[in-house]
C-alpha cells in the first residue's frame, strides 16, 4: 500500500458556506479529518467544516496544550508548542504511513497565520502534499464591515497586535491601510497608538466576523477585557474621489 496524501484545507473564516468547492471536494473525500482545538472546545475549523463530514471520517483532534495568553517565565511556551507541533505531526504520519489520505483543517487560509504551517514544515518532504487557499480573516472582516480595504495603488499593511507598542507606533505611522489582528489581550495596547496617532475616527472593529457571535463594536466603548481572540481592527484606505 501507498502512502497516503496531506491535504491542507483552508476553510474560511467561520460561515461553513464561505469554503471553495475545491476544499469541499478535498474534505469529503479524505478517510481521515485532522483539526486543532483547544482543550475541552469543540474547535472553531472543525465547527466550519462539520456541516459537510461524512459519518464514516475519522477525526483526528490535535489539542493544544495551551490556549490563550502565554504563561510567564520560566514556563517554556515555545519549546512546549514546538514539541506538541512534532507529536502532532506524527499523529497525522502514522495515517498517511498506512496510507489513508488525510485532510488537515485550517481556519482562514493555511498559509496566512494557518495553524497548518506548521504539519506542513514537518511533512511536506516525507508526504506528497496539496493545499487549498481560503478566505482570510482580514478580507471576511471587511466584507462584514462593508468597507473597501484599499484603493487603486493603495498599500494595505497586516500587523500583528502582539507587537511591542513602539514597534506598532512605527508600523502605523502615515499608514494607509491596515488589518490589525490577534487582539485579544492586546487589545488596550493597540488602542492607545491607534489613539496617539489619530487614528480613532478612521478604525473599524469587528470581532468572530462572519461566525456566530458576530460583533461590530464602536472602538471608544470597548472594555479591553471583553476583547476575543477573533477579533480585528481594520484602517481601510482613503476612499478614491476619482471614481
Amino acid at each position: 500500500m501507498g502512502k497516503g496524501r496531506l491535504y491542507g484545507l483552508g476553510v474560511g473564516p467561520g460561515d461553513p458556506e464561505l469554503i471553495t468547492i475545491k476544499a469541499l471536494r478535498y474534505l469529503r473525500a479524505a478517510p481521515v479529518v485532522a483539526y486543532y482545538v483547544g482543550k475541552e472546545k469543540r474547535g472553531n475549523a472543525l465547527s466550519s467544516a462539520k456541516p459537510h463530514l461524512r459519518a464514516d471520517q475519522i477525526r483526528l483532534p490535535l489539542v493544544y496544550p495551551v490556549t490563550g495568553k502565554k504563561p510567564e517565565p520560566p514556563y517554556d511556551y515555545e519549546g512546549v508548542m514546538r514539541d506538541f507541533y512534532d507529536e502532532a505531526a506524527e499523529q497525522v504520519a502514522a495515517h498517511l504511513d498506512a496510507g489513508r489520505d488525510v485532510a488537515a483543517l485550517c481556519e482562514g487560509d493555511p498559509f496566512f497565520y494557518g495553524s497548518f504551517m506548521y504539519l506542513h514544515d514537518r511533512l511536506a518532504e516525507r508526504f506528497e502534499t496539496e493545499v487549498v487557499p481560503g478566505v482570510c480573516s482580514v478580507v471576511a472582516s471587511a466584507s462584514v464591515l462593508r468597507t473597501p480595504l484599499v484603493y487603486r495603488d493603495q498599500r494595505l499593511q497586516v500587523i500583528a497586535g502582539t507587537l511591542p507598542e513602539e514597534t506598532l507606533t512605527r508600523m502605523l505611522s502615515e499608514v494607509e491601510a491596515a488589518a490589525i489582528m490577534k487582539l485579544g489581550s492586546n487589545f488596550e495596547k493597540v488602542r492607545r497608538v491607534i489613539r496617539a496617532l489619530g487614528l480613532e475616527s478612521r478604525a473599524r472593529y469587528v470581532e468572530r466576523a462572519t461566525m456566530e457571535g458576530e460583533r461590530i463594536r464602536d472602538l471608544a466603548g470597548i472594555d479591553p477585557e471583553s476583547v476575543p481572540y477573533f477579533s480585528m481592527i481594520l484602517i481601510p484606505g482613503e476612499r478614491w474621489r476619482g471614481q
